[in-house]
């Protein structure tokens, strides 16, 4: 891998380094200042090509890299960032991204962990749904776009509360003659990874592929502890320890659906993403189901502080002074 750029380079007569805010195997992230748009932050994804590849892959390379941007800067869904541009250096290229500020879901498990505790299971329901509908828009694209490597740290917490679906790294498109071209050779992250993806590009993966990854994804949301990975269950089908068993407090729907997601086999898996959401949530906003579930309060409940009760004695009284009125007005 070449040397990162360093802090103050401009690319392209436009966009000025600022750190590097994510590395990987094939290229770095970059915050990055719009020196004609004063003010706006963006995200450049970095891809590296090996410089001893043949001309002729290297094109090859090139181009498909090239196909794969134009696709992606049409994409406009709330929960993903925005392609604003793509271009190529010296045998880099780079997709330019909107940065995405707020903080990634690892970083709040593992917060939760280190206070022995565990995120919220309604919330984390309210994050599946966003990323549900991603994935969703996603799919649904001619061709369709698989992700490949969904993983809490590829997930943002925006301040407004939006959940944003951030790093296209191994992003598959899948012709309708179901071959595959990708735009980063890679098999996503082991935690996360269904069998078939082992194979890289040779194995067939599909829109279940990218359920298992969610629900592996939840899995460790929820329990603070990454599932097995497939390989090793594979081989111990017995390895996978329940969800309800870490975490008793998540619900046996959730627990359900996330076991339901992470089958070895794609066929014994949610075939599409609206069967995975409906498994998981229903049909509805989960949040909006969860507080239709909760008793109303009863008038001790309204008592039980002494503010609320100098409340009710007050209303109570106007209601019998009405009456009174009522009763006067009436002789």
């Amino acid at each position: 891998m070449s040397t990162p750029i360093e802090p103050g380079v401009i690319l392209r007569d436009r966009y000025k380094i600022r750190r590097i805010i994510g590395q990987g195997g094939m290229g770095s992230i970059y915050l990055a200042e719009d020196i004609r748009l004063e003010g706006r932050q963006c995200a450049l994804k970095e891809v590296q090509h090996e410089s001893s590849l043949p001309e002729d892959t290297l094109q090859q390379a090139q181009d498909q890299f090239l196909r794969e941007a134009q696709i992606l800067a049409r994409l406009d869904h709330p929960n993903l960032p925005k392609v604003s541009d793509f271009f190529s250096e010296e045998n880099r290229e780079y997709l330019v991204m909107d940065y995405v500020p707020g903080e990634d879901l690892r970083t709040l498990m593992i917060e939760a962990r280190r206070k022995k505790t565990f995120l919220d299971e309604m919330e984390v329901l309210d994050w599946s749904v966003q990323l549900a509908d991603a994935l969703e828009y996603m799919h649904q694209q001619d061709p369709p776009i698989l992700h490949r490597d969904i993983k809490p740290s590829n997930l943002k917490l925006t301040p407004s509360g939006l959940i944003k679906l951030v790093d296209f790294g191994l992003v598959k498109l899948m012709a309708s003659e179901e071959m595959t071209i990708t735009i980063l050779q890679g098999r996503g992250t082991a935690l996360y990874t269904p069998l078939e993806q082992y194979g890289g590009d040779t194995g067939h993966t599909d829109v279940r592929s990218d359920i298992y990854a969610f629900g592996a994804t939840l899995y460790h949301l929820l329990t603070n502890s990454a599932p097995v990975e497939a390989r090793e269950r594979f081989l111990r089908p017995e390895s996978l320890i329940p969800p309800r068993q870490i975490n008793p407090a998540i619900s046996g729907r959730t627990e359900r659906t996330i076991l339901w997601a992470l089958k070895l086999h794609p066929d014994e898996r949610p075939q599409n993403i609206d069967e995975f959401r409906q498994s998981l949530v229903g049909k509805g906003n989960p949040i909006t189901q969860h507080r239709q579930q909760l008793p109303q309060p009863s008038i001790a409940d309204l008592l039980n502080t002494p503010i609320d009760r100098v409340l009710v004695a007050l209303a109570v009284l106007m209601l019998i002074v009405t009456l009174l009125v009522t009763l006067l007005e009436g002789l």
